[in-house]
């Protein structure tokens, strides 16, 4: 067959697969090419997720009518000037979003510079191009889209529901709206809920009043700030505390001059950095800004250019993953304000279901009935999970205490209760402490608390000296799987450089001699088995960096020496918890990445009993 040149449209309509792939595509292409041109105020508007209508209106600085006519081209653009492909400091550059656009639907655009005195408009339908015409416009650009993939309606099938498509538009729309916090935005359309993004003025403070519009109104009060530059890269933004996060990664945002990018290499180092103090099943909530010389980083690497390549990756992970750590240790202290606001949530009295109707001759007598009871409620026949917002009261099993009122009796230290964590009060049920701050109360869980202080104190020993052992006066004998004993004796002198000195006692067992003195008097064939768990994970994840393989060993191997749920604690063993808590970083959260404790403010607790 002999070799062909292609149509001039057929060649824009497979430009349009990899340009605009769905609605959202579009959006994206139109909106980056108004904060090109220096709009202040942007408005987009969908109709059945995009598919019927979109429509984006700027106040940009427009465009003359050669200009206009040349933008429906392929490859015309004003964004390289001087062709340099490794400077590229705008949005676009490849000329391509409208042709392709116009390619496969009705692409009409009218727009107006300042100086002209009329404005412009053109309309490409299906790759064919009207001319030119005069036309009354306001300064800027209006663009509207119809009849998305109408000439290649093969492409229709793949697209998803319009609520779908139009929930990805939003998600675009948030992320531009992320990277360019100085710009006006407002979406609206069927399917999604309408929404306007005021402008916010530069600097820390407006980009932060951004993020708590698009992230919600939370992550202010859980966020870190971060800023750092180094070799010429600056790294900026606001990070989630540990014990802020959420279940899926969309609320993780990197902006890469400007660009907002999902890049494989960035969300790896927001692992990598979360990953001593988060459960690897959540995932943190984020907005960061790296700023460098557009030379050591390619933008031209994906037709979408939602990822990009730098120069040095390594550098760069590297880079990402010590800022977020500084910073995670700066402030892993505290715990998400999102702790105490569920715990009030939960104490909050609920309605009670309403009772099923006994007839008369049915009724049997009820406590209800008594004056000495009128208070007291019995319980309904439907069931409802327990917890402290249940809507019925039970009377207290009175022959067990629930709470250790020890600590209220004892003489506090001057100024105790002034301390970040408050004085103890109490032990409830042998597992919390319950603190008095000067402004409310904390709830202290003591095992999660105690096993971070351990797993901290391990990694010291470990950095500094090497970990302290303690030898065990007669040597227990754990019995494992023949395949996890041989994985763990092969391990042997790794594990005696973290305090942990084993021996082979025959198939399938294993002498422990030492122990980490930290964890002296914990439960020996348990820590021998999440060792040898620690290490078949360490096999599958070959790929992690050595200190991180051998802190994931030390947090299985830490819980076994924590303080365990249910052991009572005199006051001056509570309030040394608070204060050590105090003292070492990341005490926040325990280390599978649940907070150790939250705070109740006394304003909130006086609504509960409507003082407020």
């Amino acid at each position: 067959m002999a070799v062909r040149r292609l149509d001039p449209i057929l060649v824009d309509r497979i430009a349009a697969g990899e340009v605009v792939e769905r609605p959202a595509a579009a959006v994206k292409e139109l909106v980056e090419n108004a904060i090109d041109a220096g709009a202040h105020s942007i408005e987009i508007t969908v109709e059945a997720g995009g598919r019927r209508l979109i429509r984006i209106v700027d106040d940009g600085s427009g465009m003359s009518p050669e200009d206009l006519e040349l933008a429906v081209e392929r490859h015309a653009t004003s964004k390289i000037p001087d062709g340099d492909l490794f400077a590229i400091n705008t949005l676009g550059f490849r000329g391509e979003a409208l042709p392709s656009i116009g390619a496969v639907a009705r692409l009409a655009i009218t727009t107006r510079t300042a100086e002209a005195e009329t404005g412009s408009t053109i309309v490409v339908e299906a790759g064919v191009r009207s001319p030119v015409r005069p036309v009354a416009a306001p300064k800027g650009t209006k663009i509207e889209v119809t009849d998305l993939f109408a000439a290649t309606p093969a492409r229709l099938k793949f697209l998803k529901s319009d609520r779908s498509e139009a929930q990805a538009v939003a998600e675009i729309v948030k992320r531009l709206a992320i990277a360019h916090p100085t710009v006006r935005f407002t979406l609206s359309g069927e399917h999604i809920t309408s929404f306007t993004y005021p402008p916010e003025p530069e600097g820390e403070h407006g980009f932060l009043r951004r993020l708590s519009r698009v992230l919600g109104s939370e992550f202010d009060d859980n966020a870190m700030p971060v800023a750092v530059e180094r070799e010429g890269v600056r790294l900026s933004g606001f990070a989630g505390l540990p014990t802020f996060h959420r279940g899926t990664s969309t609320q993780i945002h990197f902006v890469v001059n400007g660009r907002p990018v999902r890049d494989k290499l960035l969300l790896g180092a927001v692992r990598g950095a979360y990953a001593d103090v988060m459960a690897s099943d959540r995932h943190p909530v984020l907005a960061l800004l790296v700023d460098c010389d557009p030379r050591l980083v390619d933008v031209n690497v994906h037709p979408a250019k939602t990822e990009v390549r730098f120069r040095d990756p390594a550098f760069v992970r590297g880079f990402v993953v010590a800022a977020l750590k500084e910073a995670i240790t700066r402030f892993g202290f505290r715990s998400a304000s999102t702790g105490g606001a569920r715990t009030l949530e939960s104490l909050r009295p609920q309605v009670a279901p309403p009772v099923r109707p006994v007839s008369v001759a049915h009724r049997a007598p009820s406590f209800r009935h008594m004056p000495a009871f009128a208070g007291w409620q019995a319980p309904h026949e439907t069931s409802s999970p327990p917890g402290l917002a249940e809507s019925q009261t039970f009377l207290p099993d009175l022959a067990t205490p629930s709470a250790d009122s020890r600590a209220a009796l004892a003489e506090l230290e001057p100024d105790a209760d002034r301390s970040p964590l408050g004085a103890a009060r109490a032990q409830i049920h042998g597992t919390y402490i319950v603190a008095q701050t000067p402004d409310g109360i904390v709830i202290v869980d003591q095992h999660a608390a105690h096993e971070r202080l351990v797993y901290e104190r391990l990694k010291r020993e470990r950095t500094v000296s090497g970990i302290a052992r303690q030898l065990l006066l007669i040597p227990e004998v754990v019995d494992l799987d023949p395949v996890d004993a041989d994985r763990v004796m092969a391990e042997a002198e790794t594990l005696e450089g973290l305090g942990l000195v084993l021996e082979p006692f025959g198939p399938g067992a294993i002498l422990v001699r030492e122990v980490p003195s930290a964890l002296a008097g914990g439960r020996i064939k348990a820590l021998v088995q999440d060792v040898a768990d620690a290490l078949a994970e360490w096999g599958q994840g070959a790929s992690s960096p050595l200190e991180e393989r051998l802190d994931a060993v030390l947090s299985r191997m830490s819980c076994h020496g924590s303080v365990r749920a249910g052991r009572r604690m005199k006051p001056e063993e509570m309030n040394a918890l608070l204060r050590e808590m105090e003292a070492t970083p990341l005490s926040g959260q325990c280390n599978h990445g649940r907070p150790t404790y939250v705070e109740l403010k006394l304003a909130d607790i006086e609504r509960l009993f409507g003082r407020r």
